[in-house]
């Protein structure tokens, strides 16, 4: 085109662009202009203004960790570490917004170190959830130095636009979460260009500084494309819309299994004489507690990389009864997901504690954290999602049993209702049971034949176990609070011959504590 030719009109630009996208895509994609409306209302000179926010940040360490107890069991010293610089980092925030910036405060990026299913994704998710900021995670995998292929780790933040709906200064807020960080350790041995490595570390680092992130990605022709029809609008006058990542705070997160030797040998080093062996008692933990700035760089980091990465934090490998009390406390246990599921088709499922020990145990042996809990609930329960929805059954509950032998019981249960009837009035009175203990803090325990005369009378007086229970044990927190102080008994077993009169069972019981003796059963 001469130097003298008009320039095109935009309707013209939108006719050629138009005819492009239907040859290149066919009608899967079309190119949409704004509408005439907009272009006469809108001033080309004029700037689309921003939703501006005030960020009110008030939570205190203490307030963070005690939201992350409700879902995260253990790791209280990452819960705690995270708790701290989560409130230091937004706290500071707060304090620019007001124009009382500190010239050298260093911004608490995030290293988590921990094996897969340990938590870390849901310990951040949640404190972002908690705080009211867009998170986004990715793995440091899918990333490769700008220009080269793979994903570019401005991608990131732009991403936090979108979970922001679009509000460029609530995204400003947000957390980006990075996991498998230690897979993009540069080896020794590399010679020359490591776009994958050292490359993404060098992009990594300018973005947990500071830097102006467009919001246009380069390498988005849809989004370039309406940037060249909006140039083209604006009589040439280019509009350039950026993010800054200030106040963005990253979290990188990896499991560092190769790093383990690299610090077991420096700390094998500095203890000679003085108890090398130390360093091959301690856990894999407690190892990975030890770790300092040189091991990252010999395990292939730059210094100033992981110089931004100043709060480190280890997660533990989760124990059987890790898993346990997640399954059965955390208000992000697995088993509501199944309730919910089964719910759906009008059957109320019920898990035992002996079914829950069992579960923890399985997955305990797939040695990937709490993941394993899903994995095993999904080996042993998909059986009955597929065959009790179009059943009589209505209700059923997951036993140890049931955990080591689901095909058996899912017969079982098939084809002897009153089997399945009676595990569902055996774990009504363990409920039972246990709302006494959480209501009284007094722990009551029915011994196993006193619990199926209770399901007899039940059947027998068609009433509920519930209300049986009720009835039966009526005036029982007053007279074990008596036995409690007089005696300092806590915990108290019920045999079946108390069954025959309670209340006198009661009151001998208190009698007897008067003199620190138990009553004969």
């Amino acid at each position: 085109m001469s130097s003298d030719q008009p320039l095109p009109s935009p309707e013209e630009i939108q006719k050629k662009l138009s005819e492009f996208m239907k040859q290149e895509f066919g009608d899967r994609v079309v190119f949409a202009s704004p509408q005439t409306e907009t272009v006469e209302t809108t001033p080309p000179t004029e700037e689309p203004k921003r939703k501006e926010i005030e960020f009110n940040f008030h939570l205190k360490p203490k307030e963070v960790k005690a939201h992350l107890d409700r879902f995260v069991i253990q790791q209280e010293d990452a819960k705690k570490a995270l708790a701290i610089a989560v409130c230091d980092h937004y706290n500071h925030v707060k304090a620019a917004e007001r124009g009382e910036e500190l010239r050298d405060y260093v911004k608490q990026n995030v290293l988590l170190i921990g094996p897969t299913g340990v938590g870390k994704t849901y310990l951040i998710k949640t404190i972002a959830d908690l705080i009211g900021v867009p998170f986004v995670k990715a793995d440091a995998t899918k990333f490769s130095e700008t220009g080269y292929v793979g994903g570019d780790v401005e991608d990131l933040v732009r991403e936090l636009i979108h979970r922001a709906d679009g509000d460029v200064n609530l995204a400003s807020y947000g957390i980006v979460y990075l996991d498998e960080i230690d897979k993009i350790a540069t080896p020794a041995h590399v010679i020359g260009r490591d776009v994958s490595g050292r490359g993404v570390q060098t992009n990594l680092l300018k973005l947990m500084e500071e830097t102006e992130v467009p919001l246009r990605s380069p390498t988005d022709i849809q989004a370039q494309l309406q940037a060249a029809f909006e140039y083209q609008r604006r009589g040439g006058k280019v509009k350039r819309e950026t993010i800054n990542t200030k106040h963005i705070l990253f979290i990188v997160s990896g499991a560092f299994d190769q790093m383990l030797e690299i610090i077991r040998k420096r700390v094998r080093q500095a203890d000679i004489g003085f108890g090398g062996h130390l360093a091959e008692s301690v856990s894999e933990a407690e190892l990975q507690r030890r770790a300092q700035t040189e091991d990252f760089v010999k395990y292939g980091f730059e210094p100033e990389f992981i110089g931004r990465l100043p709060v480190r934090v280890v997660l533990d490998k989760l124990t059987v009864a890790d898993l346990y009390h997640i399954l059965k406390q955390s208000e992000g246990s697995v088993i509501k997901q199944y309730e919910s599921s089964f719910h759906a088709f009008g059957i109320d499922v019920m898990f035992s504690d002996e079914g829950l020990h069992a579960v923890a145990e399985k997955a305990a042996l797939e040695n990937t954290g709490a993941r394993g809990l899903l994995t095993v609930c999904e080996r042993g329960l998909r059986e009955f999602k597929f065959e009790l929805p179009s059943s009589t059954v209505r209700q059923f509950v997951v036993t140890r049993s049931l955990v080591e032998n689901p095909e058996a019981e899912l017969q079982r249960i098939l084809n002897e209702p009153a089997y399945a009837q009676r595990e569902l009035m055996r774990q009504l009175v363990r409920d039972f049971e246990r709302r006494f203990e959480g209501k009284h803090k007094l722990r009551m325990r029915l011994e196993p034949d006193a619990v199926e005369e209770i399901i007899e009378r039940a059947q027998h007086a068609n009433k509920s176990v519930t209300d049986l229970c009720r009835e039966l044990f009526k005036d029982y927190q007053f007279g074990l609070n008596l036995v409690k102080s007089n005696a300092g008994q806590s915990e108290f077993v019920i045999p079946r011959s108390a069954l025959a009169d309670p209340d006198k069972f009661l009151s001998d019981w208190v009698v007897s504590s008067y003199r620190k003796e138990e009553p004969s059963a």
